[in-house]
């Protein structure tokens, strides 16, 4: 993809028109990615918590977690869908996935960050600095999809050993492509929950620039760049979605229950806000 050679691998490889290229770049790639192991070039850190939670207010996932021995509470707010249905067809919000809390069901969540991008920024400036822009690039696109795989990795740990509730999942490497597990990871900034100033809550919750070292920059772009981060969903009917255009009153609800002005829940929703 960051060479803009479409198509899905192995049959790239092979393919008429890109497959010389392709055979290339995965050549060179596999060899700089032996470097990245051999030499230890790259560091990966990861955080993750999981938490008792439940919905209250429709939209809001409250969530209980410990700060130096306090209890404390969070709450992740999410969007819900405004978009006309047919009739019997609900309009989905992720707190959908969580037990309200009226049921008395103690439900839980999980929030995560991992990164592997330790240590490219180093490495790309060397190569821009030998005048090797191809291997700059290179480390850069490497460095991101170790960290989707890291992202990958830990998912599976907590699925089937820390929550442990697919303890008995036995998937191939091309069903876990598919993403054939019960459960889902979305992160702030994905369609089912564009707004990002839900980072700065998975932040404080995880301790994530103390644990690990990531931090957040003004527009909440993580760093460094080769990092995932979102939230853990066990519900067996959970499922990606996307909220879509949002109008104006939830807007204005949405900044009512972060404790936000219009203005800003405005700035940070405007990709999602309906004309």
């Amino acid at each position: 993809r960051s060479w803009e050679l479409h198509g899905k691998f192995p049959a790239i490889l092979t393919d008429d028109v890109v497959g010389e290229q392709a055979t290339i770049l995965f050549k060179d790639a596999t060899t700089l990615l032996q470097k990245i192991f051999s030499e230890k070039l790259l560091k990966a850190k990861g955080v993750y918590g999981l938490f008792p939670a439940n919905t209250v207010n429709d939209d809001d996932i409250e969530i209980r977690y410990e700060d130096n021995s306090e209890e404390k509470i969070m709450l992740f707010r999410t969007l819900r869908q405004q978009t006309k249905k047919y009739q019997g067809k609900p309009n989905f919000a992720l707190a959908d996935y969580i037990a309200p809390k009226e049921t008395g069901i103690q439900d839980h969540i999980g929030c995560f960050c991992v990164t592997t991008g330790f240590g490219t920024e180093e490495l790309a400036k060397q190569f821009e600095k030998d005048h090797d822009d191809y291997n700059s690039i290179m480390i850069k696109a490497l460095s991101d999809r170790l960290a989707e795989a890291f992202a990958e990795y830990l998912h599976k740990k907590i699925r089937t050993k820390d929550w442990g509730y697919a303890s008995e999942e036995n998937l191939s490497n091309e069903e876990l492509i598919k993403e054939s597990y019960k459960g889902i990871r979305p992160a702030p900034g994905y369609p089912a929950c564009p707004d990002h100033l839900e980072k700065l809550s998975i932040w404080e919750v995880l301790k994530v620039e103390e644990r690990i070292g990531v931090k957040l920059t003004e527009s909440l772009a993580m760093w460094p760049a080769a990092s995932v981060s979102g939230y853990y969903f066990a519900n067996p009917e959970a499922r990606y979605f996307g909220v879509g255009k949002i109008k104006e009153d939830q807007v204005k609800d949405f900044a009512e229950r972060k404790g936000i002005s219009y203005e800003m829940a405005e700035k940070w929703l405007r990709p999602s806000i309906a004309d």
